[in-house]
């Protein structure tokens, strides 16, 4: 009898003690450990991070860090850490929260459009993914890989298409860079490639034209108009003369592009500058911004027309009117001189 009792003893302790470790275990992996308020919190874990970051960036949104540590060193989480942006649920237990946190990485979108030069698309860029504006201008301007792609310093910007793209956080720049390549080669295809052969063009010329269309309008439906206006004078040797180059001259020789330039003065149309197309023939060396893919389109897909001359429309601010010869055209000019005269706005 005295033995049962004995074993009757062991019996309920190692029932307790199973009993205690049970719970223990279920407070560690199962029992919610988030602290905040809305539905869902996001966090973003460096590249390079060792567990003690990760618990740094945790602590705020968890009740108990310790059974959140305690969790993760059981499941080789904190020996593994992988960097990205990752979704906490409210109510999540640590079981939960580690596989996120291992395995949850989601993407985020990545929108870029009308970046005036390539380091305004690094600043960018850096607000949405881990890599800095530094490291982004880097590669942007690498040599090696311009010339292996067929760029240079002065047409890089159109490698860079403007649109909405999916990236993880933790892209390198290298990798953004690499990715862009892939989704150039991609708009770049077999019916854009014969349109712009039609037009003598290639595929960076495209978009320097269309960088100049896209900053004479903000109208996409007068872009193909505006287009068909400077491949007209293409075609037939005349100088571009649009404003726009001038006023990225202006700004290059600057260096400021965050200059305010509303009127061009005929002392600017002297600057000496291949971007400055009232003093040199053709197309300047490179994209004057980064143009919308409706402007790009609209170079592809002009209006077939026999003007060679436009100027701003005041009787319809936003578009312009335009003209075939240069005596419609001085007369359309006049008015819009007067215009801007009576509006006092002298640069």
């Amino acid at each position: 009898m005295y033995i049962k009792k004995i074993l009757l003893v062991i019996v309920i302790a190692g029932m307790l003690v199973g009993g205690a470790f049970a719970y223990m275990v279920y407070r560690a992996f199962f029992v919610p450990n988030t602290q905040f308020n809305n539905e869902v919190a996001y966090v973003f874990i460096p590249s390079n991070s060792d567990f003690e970051e990760v618990k740094a960036i945790m602590e705020p949104l968890l009740k108990d860090l310790n059974t959140f540590e305690s969790a993760a060193d059981k499941k080789g989480y904190s020996a593994n850490i992988k960097a990205g942006k990752y979704a906490i649920k409210k109510g999540m237990g640590n079981n939960d929260i580690v596989n996120s946190l291992r395995s949850g990485n989601i993407p985020v979108k990545v929108a870029f459009n009308n970046q005036e030069n390539l380091a305004d698309l690094a600043g960018r860029i850096s607000l949405q993914i881990e890599a800095d504006s530094m490291a982004l201008l880097s590669v942007f301007k690498e040599s090696e890989f311009l010339k292996a792609n067929g760029f240079n310093d002065k047409t890089a910007l159109s490698m860079y298409i403007p649109n909405s793209y999916e990236f993880f956080w933790n892209t390198s720049a290298e990798g953004f860079r690499e990715r862009m390549l892939k989704e150039y080669k991609r708009f770049w295809n077999d019916e854009r490639i014969a349109k712009s052969k039609s037009l003598g063009l290639n595929s960076s010329q495209v978009i320097t034209l269309a960088s100049i269309v896209h900053k004479e309008t903000a109208k996409v439906d007068e872009r193909p108009r505006v287009a068909g206006v400077y491949l007209n004078r293409l075609s037939k040797g005349m100088l571009l003369q649009a404003d726009p180059t001038v006023i990225y001259a202006i700004k290059l020789h600057a260096g400021n592009f965050d200059t305010i330039i509303k009127r061009v003065l005929y002392k600017d149309l002297e600057l000496d500058s291949p971007y400055n197309t009232y003093k040199y023939a053709g197309l300047p060396p490179g994209p004057i911004a980064m143009p919308d893919i409706s402007a790009i389109d609209a170079v592809l897909n002009p209006e077939k027309h026999d003007y060679y001359y436009f100027v701003a429309n005041v009787e319809d601010f936003g578009y312009h009117k335009f003209a075939k010869t240069l005596a419609q055209h001085n007369r359309n000019k006049e008015q819009y001189v007067r215009w801007i005269n009576s509006q006092k706005i002298n640069r």
